[in-house]
């Protein structure tokens, strides 16, 4: 059966992922747009004779190639700078969730609501239902409301880890002894799947993250059954 490769993102679910994406294209197309430059120039001076070779200099040339870099990167620097404060903006959570990664599954416990706290562990490939995903899902997903703001703790157990959802641009390293935190909003309901991005040991491929995703009313319900 033959396999189709994605080269692209994943669909955004998150306004911090969205802007990643923008910041993405918006790169490239100045690259795409330099490469095709160059590729022509040198196509030129490849196939054309040498008429200026005796030619020393040229200012307006210098100066030509000299300011127009310094534009190009202030176009790429002033949006790369407006992400790197929106990525470090500190929301005002109505929800906080302390991740606590071990070797080799994670912990999570909702500070809101002491008495709501479970050990997620990947599902093995002996145990799985046909309904499950193969090295993705886990025994206890984790059930977070849409459209609210939301903010990670994230520590570690024992050695450094890395929590990531690429979905929701999400991606924070779980330092031991260091409390970590990020905060996202996300924008519609679904399952994400993440996995530890630090390689953190034998079984570092065998941690992955489950976030399922629900409306506000149906997460209280499940807050009140936990």
């Amino acid at each position: 059966m033959a396999t189709q490769f994605n080269l692209s993102f994943q669909d955004s679910a998150s306004p911090l992922m969205e802007q990643l994406i923008f910041f993405h294209d918006h790169s490239m197309t100045i690259l795409i747009l330099i490469t095709i430059l160059i590729s022509y120039s040198m196509y030129n001076i490849l196939t054309s004779s040498f008429s200026n070779r005796f030619l020393s200099e040229n200012q307006e040339i210098e100066t030509f190639w000299t300011l127009a870099p310094a534009i190009l990167l202030i176009f790429i620097a002033f949006p790369s700078l407006r992400l790197l404060y929106l990525l470090d903006e500190s929301l005002s959570p109505e929800i906080s969730l302390k991740i606590i990664a071990h070797q080799w599954y994670w912990s999570y416990e909702y500070s809101d609501f002491p008495s709501v706290d479970f050990d997620s562990y990947m599902i093995p490939s002996s145990e799985a239902s046909p309904s499950s995903f193969r090295l993705l899902d886990v025994d206890n997903r984790t059930i977070l409301p849409f459209n609210t703001p939301i903010r990670f703790l994230i520590t570690s157990h024992d050695v450094i880890h890395s929590w990531a959802i690429p979905s929701l641009g999400l991606k924070m390293d779980a330092v031991p002894g260091r409390l970590n935190q990020i905060f996202t909003s996300i924008n519609r309901t679904g399952l994400f799947f993440g996995q530890c991005s630090e390689i953190c040991g034998a079984n570092h491929s065998f941690m992955p993250i489950v976030l399922e995703v629900i409306s506000p009313q149906e997460f209280i319900s499940w807050i009140n059954t936990t």
